[in-house]
């Protein structure tokens, strides 16, 4: 199973980039301002969030904006990135049922598409660490190993609800409510530290409370992740994505009779 991803993404490798480039081209069509808006997205929810919530919260945070934009950059890229590879083999039924093709390469391509949306929203994110005066750290040298994590629990999450997805429609229905729930249980706009201990008990195995702490630690704290911290964010990562994988595999070839 370790090998089976790689392999096949050498051996589909154009027809994934073909895939992302087609994404790309759909998504910015007819857009005055085109890719400028994975830069201005991010900058937007950040001021809005902050309005609303910078009375509460500002002077418990220092660099709240920073602490936003971090939080709300690295959380859409897992979710968005889960919800697109979702939908991925139900939306691509009329080339399944033409062409015999590997179907892992539509949930693949889905996580990568949104994995250059969030490269091109750094942007945002270097220009708010600038206008805060925030110096960069030397600890954001660290930020592919963060990506590695991240992309490798969100292809697995997405693995999982895509085989779930062609059986069972609900589940699309379902994730939109549960996405929004864990949204609320991740302090993506709230201090950690108002936690009751059995939310934190709780935070302990929420991936994404680890994955933004992270951001935080090696982009606005200057802290380098611990050994123990590299070794939950991996373990988390390697066993969702194995989980999802495993599933996909195992439900694959009868896909085609129910998408």
């Amino acid at each position: 199973m370790s090998k089976a991803l790689p392999s096949s993404l050498k051996k589909n490798w154009f027809t994934i980039s073909s895939l992302v480039s087609k994404d790309f081209k759909l998504k910015y069509r007819r857009s005055v301002l085109g890719i400028l808006w994975s830069v201005l997205n991010p900058l937007l929810m950040m001021c809005v969030l902050t309005a609303v919530f910078s009375a509460f919260f500002r002077f418990q945070i220092e660099h709240y904006p920073f602490y936003l934009i971090l939080g709300n950059t690295l959380f859409s890229l897992s979710m968005d990135s889960a919800t697109s590879a979702m939908t991925s083999i139900v939306d691509s039924a009329p080339l399944i049922k033409k062409v015999r093709i590997d179907k892992l390469i539509f949930p693949v391509e889905k996580v990568l598409f949104q994995l250059v949306n969030f490269a091109i929203s750094l942007i945002a994110v270097a220009i708010v660490m600038a206008f805060l005066q925030i110096p960069p750290s030397p600890n954001l040298l660290l930020l592919p190993v963060l990506l590695i994590y991240v992309t490798l629990f969100s292809l697995g999450l997405g693995l999982l609800l895509a085989a779930l997805a062609v059986f069972f429609r609900d589940v699309i229905h379902m994730w939109s409510v549960l996405r929004l729930a864990w949204m609320y249980a991740t302090p993506l706009f709230y201090p950690v530290d108002i936690l009751p201990d059995w939310m934190m008990t709780v935070e302990m195995l929420n991936p994404l409370f680890h994955y933004v702490q992270y951001f935080r630690n090696i982009a606005l704290w200057g802290i380098t992740p611990g050994i123990a911290d590299n070794l939950i964010c991996a373990a988390m990562a390697l066993v969702t994505f194995g989980v999802g994988l495993l599933v996909f595999r195992r439900l694959q070839r009868k896909f085609i009779l129910y998408v």
